[in-house]
């Protein structure tokens, strides 16, 4: 009746097909495992049935693609010719293909670690306070909007009006210059200082992720410890660096590493603040407009390659330390 999946009927049919399709898939292993269960080494039988599934989604969503864009990196924009290793030569010697890496170093330096170190400061200071639970909130509220709302509230406030008498600043920024006596300054073209306005938005979002993962770690110091310290006449910089610290180490390395990769994979902010214009480009953004925008496949397959090895050392360390404090 529906040739196409267009309409909406034809959508909902598809839909229900896939719900259906699903249902059966999981009826057969769930029946294959109720008669594999009543065997010999039953209960190994029905864990390997139950793993299955998953496995193959594994293959199919993510080391199929994973592989599939490995193969394309090494062909020209078409995906005809095989090219060798010219996509990452441009990479790593086109100018701007270097600026989109200096933006992302700029990122995955400044952002763990200022949003990391204002959460641990933000934690400490309300522990135990009488608005606690307030003062949390208040800073754990970015994160419970998208990166891209968090980008329009922020492009407000960076927002610039020509210096003219009738015409009034509506960015805050501005406005504050303006209070100063000085000029205002179109702060979303000036480079670098665009892409470090960017970043701002960033740490903003993530500084309440780190203050509740934090805070759950120095409420888990044991109180005897704190009060053997404060006995022996420990001041509160001295309590940071010997007592604090040291306890909430593997939870700031956690922290620390979850931060770098979602700052490694930034998209959302790039793109609805400047569009990567004006030198603020990242390689996730510039995968994208590679891909879908210039229709170059190859060299978005070879930045997303790229994208993938940088993710890599810091996956490997984040388990290793989870494992090493487990």
């Amino acid at each position: 009746m529906f040739n196409t999946a267009s309409t909406t009927p034809g959508k909902l049919l598809q839909m229900l097909a896939a719900l259906l399709l699903f249902a059966a898939i999981m009826g057969v292993i769930l029946f294959i495992a109720g008669r594999l269960g009543r065997g010999k080494n039953g209960d190994k039988w029905v864990g390997y049935i139950y793993l299955l599934p998953a496995v193959l989604m594994l293959l199919i969503g993510l080391v199929y693609p994973g592989l599939r864009t490995i193969y394309e990196s090494f062909f020209d924009a078409a995906g005809n010719a095989f090219i060798g290793f010219d996509n990452y030569k441009t990479i790593f010697t086109n100018e701007d293909e270097l600026t989109v890496l200096r933006n992302t170093v700029f990122w995955v330096v400044f952002t763990p670690f200022v949003a990391t170190a204002v959460g641990l400061v933000y934690a400490i200071l309300v522990d135990k306070s009488r608005m606690e639970s307030f003062a949390k909130a208040l800073i754990f509220l970015p994160m419970s909007i998208s990166f891209v709302a968090a980008s329009v509230i922020w492009k407000f406030m960076y927002e610039y009006r020509p210096d003219q008498g009738s015409v009034k600043q509506i960015g805050l920024i501005n406005q504050i210059i303006v209070w100063l006596g000085g000029k205002p300054v179109q702060l979303l073209i000036e480079s670098p200082l665009n892409t470090f306005l960017l970043i701002i938005v960033m740490i903003w979002i993530q500084a309440g992720f780190a203050m509740t993962i934090l805070s759950a770690a120095i409420k888990a110091i044991p109180d005897d410890i704190v009060e053997a310290a404060r006995l022996d006449g420990v001041n509160a910089w001295s309590m940071f660096r010997s007592i604090t610290l040291p306890s909430v180490r593997p939870t700031v390395v956690v922290v620390l590493t979850t931060i770098g990769i979602g700052t490694l994979k930034v998209f959302d902010i790039v793109r609805t603040m400047t569009g990567g214009q004006f030198k603020t480009n990242v390689v996730a953004n510039e995968f994208y407009s590679q891909t879908f925008r210039a229709d170059n496949q190859g060299l978005g397959a070879a930045l997303a390659v790229l994208l993938f090895i940088l993710v890599i050392p810091i996956v490997a360390y984040n388990i290793r330390q989870v494992r090493q404090g487990a």
